[in-house]
């Protein structure tokens, strides 16, 4: 067995091409292996900035030979008086064999003639020098380039290739680089200056050891976990906290191969600056790490006391680099950095926020929709709506309406600031501090920066309840407004981020555990909107139909994010009508948790088959789904069997319960449901049981109904028909 190490050698790679042209590689060789029916090897993959490999080890000298049986004509046609005809002879011709190679065979069918072919197995070698410049041709990625007079396209520059069969190289060239690349033993190590040494590879087993020795780091997760490590060391000798996030990680990881760390420090000065602008600089334009004594205040003005002077630079590291020059440099570019950010932040507190609005009527927020004023003017309107509507609803809920009217009509000021048009990702962070420094009180300046979260996944969600407010409002007035223009999600396409605007909503509902009636807030935003844009011809209803499908697909998103099983989402989301469906979206989030909950400890499994075995036979009726009270359908006076009896009687006890809209209630629900299941065994096959499709057609309704009424009183909860197992 033999091991194939292969290394493209290249100019210093972008960072994000790295580790999805590995991906690329590794699939298009354990493809190749496959179709060379080779078993699954074991292989290992490098990416670095200037160098991509892998070592795939175990391959075999050659290909095992591959024997193909092929079907021919009948044995009739081919044979006759023992002699072939030109039907076999024909056949043998066409598979290079002679005729008395041919071989009869019996089927189903009956006997027919089979050629047997064998292929010898090609050389590995052969076979991983023809398919090498290939693998390197076919790999994609954004902004590829041809350079010199060749043709090939490859993200930047190839200009070594080391491809190694154990200790023995294989004679591989590109022929469409420029100039032409042949495979070598040599790699290359870190660069010092314009120089690079070369690094005779001995054997390909041999290659990590090499480049180890040499500093560099070939393996990714191994470089980015010394990466961390060399961050997170530093950081506690300084007695500081990294704030090192996952993308900016990454990030570094593919920035260097020989990773080394040094510490600059920036001029006390600048810890006037807000702790977020400064770490937005080191982090967006430097790829720096920024170090943080204590957790950062989101109203704070400043970062004394909270961000530290230091911070870490991850370099390649070199014995010819001079430390010390290199930190005076890189000192050096964060001071224009924060210089800058200082005048953008004096400049735009020369004026209070509220003196930023005019400049809104200025900014078209989208075709059809007006300025940036107008929408601020529509937030204003709808977080009076949703604050009415959600106090209704959630009776312990006290809203500040004043300062809610000021944080909707200010919480869009900062996007004409200096600061945000040089950083967008601060926007909302910048407007509460300049919201702060222009007096405006705790609670508004909170609500503004809370009501773009979340912005993503990871990120929190609104801690306050005018921030939570502010931040449903503005998603409800962004949907509303897009959707009015005629624009939907397609695919990939979503530019004003209407997916996550929704997953936001839905989150912020839940997380806060707050009812909101969105049909009700759509239905009155959709004719306001119909007012609002006489231009753009709304239809209200047929707007709100359009939302109602978007937010039910998100909502059964959030609850597959939420770890629910699909068939308890349909059981959840089937068990009322799609506009129901949104009426309260926090119960359906419990409604599912608790079936999944019960489902994982083998509660649900008793409870499901009573109400399927009920609903089965309840369907062949015709009583309302919405009727869970016996006493309006069922008639005792008809019963014939104590079994009707106790049946009927668990089904008015738990009347009550299927008015229930708590998790309380529901378990209680559930719980008396799961109770019935020896009553119904005795009612379908005990020694008073009764034949439900009785002959008695009054007879037959009252049964069916009693049955009707156990799948209604478990519809409050979920469709169970829709459950599997």
């Amino acid at each position: 067995m033999a091991s194939l190490l292969l290394e493209i050698g290249t100019e210093e790679l972008p960072a994000a091409f790295c580790p999805a042209a590995l991906a690329q590689l590794g699939r298009m060789i354990t493809a190749s292996l496959q179709d060379w029916h080779f078993d699954a090897l074991p292989s290992q993959g490098f990416a670095t900035p200037r160098r991509l490999g892998v070592l795939v080890r175990d391959l075999p000298p050659r290909q095992k030979e591959l024997v193909e049986e092929h079907k021919g004509p009948p044995a009739q046609q081919a044979f006759q008086q023992g002699r072939p005809t030109a039907a076999a002879q024909g056949f043998a011709r066409r598979w290079g064999l002679a005729v008395e190679d041919l071989t009869i065979c019996a089927t189903p069918r009956g006997e027919f003639v089979f050629a047997k072919v064998t292929q010898p197995g090609q050389a590995t070698e052969t076979l991983l020098r023809e398919a090498i410049p290939g693998w390197i041709a076919a790999i994609q990625g954004k902004r590829l380039m041809r350079w010199g007079t060749g043709t090939q396209r490859f993200s930047r520059p190839i200009r070594w290739l080391v491809a190694l069969l154990d200790d023995e190289l294989l004679p591989v060239q590109l022929e469409q680089t420029s100039p032409v690349v042949s495979a070598q033993a040599n790699s290359y190590g870190p660069r010092q200056g314009w120089r690079c040494d070369p690094l005779p590879i001995a054997t390909a087993e041999a290659y990590g050891a090499t480049l180890h020795k040499a500093g560099i780091v070939p393996d990714r997760q191994q470089r980015q976990a010394h990466i961390r490590h060399l961050i997170e060391s530093k950081a506690a000798e300084l007695g500081a906290v990294p704030q090192l996030k996952p993308a900016l990680l990454e990030e570094l990881t593919d920035l260097v191969e020989a990773p080394g760390l040094i510490v600059g420090r920036m001029e006390d000065r600048f810890l006037s600056l807000p702790a977020e602008v400064s770490a937005m600089e080191m982090v967006t334009h430097q790829r720096y790490v920024p170090l943080f004594q204590a957790p950062a205040d989101p109203l704070a003005l400043d970062a004394h006391g909270v961000l530290d002077p230091h911070f870490l630079v991850i370099t390649n590291a070199s014995p010819l680099v001079d430390e010390a020059l290199v930190t005076q440099g890189n000192e050096r570019v964060l001071r224009a950095r924060l210089a800058d950010g200082a005048f953008f932040y004096d400049q735009d507190r020369s004026q209070s926020l509220e003196g930023y609005l005019p400049r809104l009527e200025g900014v078209t927020f989208a075709v059809g929709l007006g300025s940036l004023k107008d929408r601020s003017d529509r937030l204003v309107r709808q977080a009076r709506v949703t604050a009415g509507v959600l106090q209704q609803q959630n009776g312990a809920l006290r809203v500040h309406e004043q300062a809610l009217d000021r944080a909707a009509l200010l919480c869009k000021a900062d996007l004409v600031t200096q600061m945000v048009g040089e950083f967008p990702e601060l926007q909302g962070v910048m407007g509460a501090k300049y919201a702060m420094a222009s007096g405006e009180g705790p609670q508004v300046a909170e609500a503004i920066r809370e009501h773009y979260l979340p912005g993503g996944a990871d990120d929190p969600l609104p801690a306050s309840d005018l921030g939570r407010i502010l931040a449903l409002s503005e998603r409800l007035e962004l949907l509303v407004s897009i959707f009015a223009t005629g624009q939907r999600p397609s695919g990939s396409s979503d530019p004003f981020a209407l997916r996550r605007a929704g997953n936001g909503l839905l989150h912020i509902l839940v997380d806060c555990g707050w009812s909101l009636d969105l049909v009700t807030l759509l239905e009155a935003a959709c004719r306001q909107a119909a007012k609002d844009f006489p231009n753009l011809r709304v239809n209200p209803a047929a707007l709100l139909a359009d939302l109602l499908t978007f937010l039910q697909q998100r909502l059964r998103t959030l609850l597959a994010e939420l770890g629910l099983d699909y068939d308890i989402i349909d059981a959840v989301a089937a068990a009322q009508d799609p506009g129901a469906l949104l009426q309260d979206p926090v119960d359906v989030v419990c409604r599912g948790r608790l079936l999944q909950r019960l489902r994982g400890s083998g509660e649900l499994a008793p409870i499901q088959a009573v109400v399927q075995r009920a609903a089965r036979l309840a369907e062949k009726g015709d009583l309302q789904r919405h009727q869970r009270d016996p006493r309006d359908c069922v008639d005792a006076s008809l019963f014939s069997s104590p079994a009707e009896e106790a049946v009927l009687a668990s089904l008015q006890t738990l009347a009550p319960l299927s008015r229930a809209r708590d998790q309380d209630g529901y378990e209680r629900l559930l719980t008396g449901l799961g109770m019935l299941s020896p009553r119904l065994q005795a009612f379908f096959d005990g020694a008073n049981s009764v034949m439900v499709m009785a002959p008695d057609p009054e007879v037959r309704r009252n049964r069916l109904n009693l049955l009707a009424v156990l799948r209604n009183q478990a519809l409050i909860i979920a469709d169970f028909s829709r459950l599997s197992g």
